[in-house]
């Protein structure tokens, strides 16, 4: 099997896709007419998703289409009109409400991780494993796999996820996209236990910025003064990530602030974060009645942990207190988005995907991964961006600075 090749820069923009079918440039019926080809064409090698919903698709695609033409002049905003998503999994449509208000076209519903393993870094399609658009014999990550993956090949600009230890940033690292988790609480999620939260996958930090204003309602935000202070970590104080991300996501930060829009600061006290794993894995265990085994989302192993709710509650107490003192001396915590480069999909080994990642599920931090470069194998690495509770925009202000800065970079302006 081969790696399906990445599409070219023609490839629009959800914004891009929104502003020429609201000038009746574009038409929504053709927009996702071609993204329904694209995935017809592709999904077979892919298998990023487990449903299409084709003509569900071109019906809603035309409505569209029907309401800015007769509202011509006084149409609504639709801001992302005619722009064709994907949900995760065979139920995200319950939670797309304000993206179809907002003119969204739903084609089809993304993979999730299958059945008959604890490990949730890998996805199953309706056609077979999920591979990863740059190395087919590598996963995606998870578990928005098949979103990552739509996203990454351009099937789709913007895809929907869950993160409930990592479940968006870490395939967004590995597939070479953005990622966004939001701040726990701000926005409806059906998890009991808080550590999930809904995300999006999208090819650009303008198009997750759009996403976050639709189901936000937050108008978008004024520019942070520039360079924005921030803090690197390569490891939280206990991961012991691959040298190579590291590496990386260390270099993407220096762009950074060559580029002038990140300060490195150096905090009062390093960050030594307590490793979440065993908290988060006991504070899951009150929402799904699982064992610490079953509930281990990055894992192959059979792990026998004692799920003490008391000292969980301590570790994120004790965590929390870390993280305030941190973000009382700077705006942002840079970290790489994944200890180790995509793993085969055989598992991931004696490693944990999540261990740079699930402690902000567990301290309901907005956090994303940004594209950081490729490894020696190829594949994509992610920078991790930390904010203060409620930060989303700046986040994605940052991410957007980013993007701007390496296309100045590219065209030598």
């Amino acid at each position: 099997m081969t790696a399906v090749p990445l599409p070219t820069g023609e490839t629009l923009s959800a914004g891009e896709i929104a502003a020429g079918v609201r000038a009746r440039e574009l038409r929504a019926v053709d927009v996702v007419g071609a993204a329904l080809e694209r995935i017809e064409r592709a999904d077979p090698e892919l298998c990023a998703f487990v449903e299409v919903w084709n003509e569900d698709a071109l019906r809603r695609a035309g409505e569209v289409d029907a309401l800015l033409d007769r509202r011509a002049g006084g149409a609504p905003p639709l801001p992302l009109a005619g722009v064709p998503i994907a949900v995760k999994g065979r139920h995200g449509l319950r939670a797309a409400g304000p993206l179809l208000a907002a003119g969204c076209v739903a084609v089809g519903a993304t993979s999730v991780p299958g059945p008959g393993t604890p490990w949730q870094t890998w996805g199953l399609g309706a056609r077979g494993l999920t591979v990863n658009p740059w190395r087919a014999d590598r996963t995606p990550g998870g578990s928005s796999a098949g979103a990552a993956v739509a996203v990454a090949a351009g099937l789709v600009p913007l895809a929907t996820g869950g993160d409930g230890a990592g479940s968006v940033r870490i395939p967004a690292a590995w597939c070479g996209v953005v990622g966004l988790k939001t701040t726990g609480g701000r926005l409806p999620s059906a998890d009991r236990t808080g550590l999930a939260v809904p995300g999006v996958l999208a090819r650009t930090a303008s198009d997750a910025a759009v996403w976050w204003q639709v189901v936000s309602g937050e108008p978008a935000a004024a520019r942070p003064p520039l360079p924005v202070p921030a803090v690197w970590s390569p490891d939280l104080g206990f991961a012991g990530p691959d040298p190579e991300p590291v590496a990386l996501a260390r270099a993407a930060v220096e762009r950074l602030v060559a580029a002038g829009v990140v300060r490195l600061v150096r905090p009062r006290v390093p960050l030594r974060l307590t490793d979440p794993g065993p908290a988060w894995l006991a504070l899951r265990s009150l929402g799904t009645g699982a064992s610490g085994s079953r509930s281990t989302p990055g894992l192959a192993l059979d792990l026998d942990l004692d799920l003490d709710l008391a000292g969980a509650h301590r570790v994120r107490a004790g965590n929390n207190e870390r993280l305030d003192r941190l973000f009382a001396e700077a705006e942002l915590l840079l970290t790489p988005t994944a200890p180790t480069a995509p793993h085969g999909h055989e598992g991931p080994g004696d490693r944990y995907s999540t261990s740079l990642t699930w402690a902000f599920n567990l301290s309901g931090h907005p956090a994303l991964s940004l594209p950081a470069g490729f490894g020696a194998d190829g594949c994509p690495a992610g920078l991790h961006l930390v904010a203060r509770h409620g930060r989303e925009a700046l986040l994605l202000a940052v991410a957007r600075k980013a993007e701007a800065s390496q296309g100045e970079a590219r065209t030598g302006n």
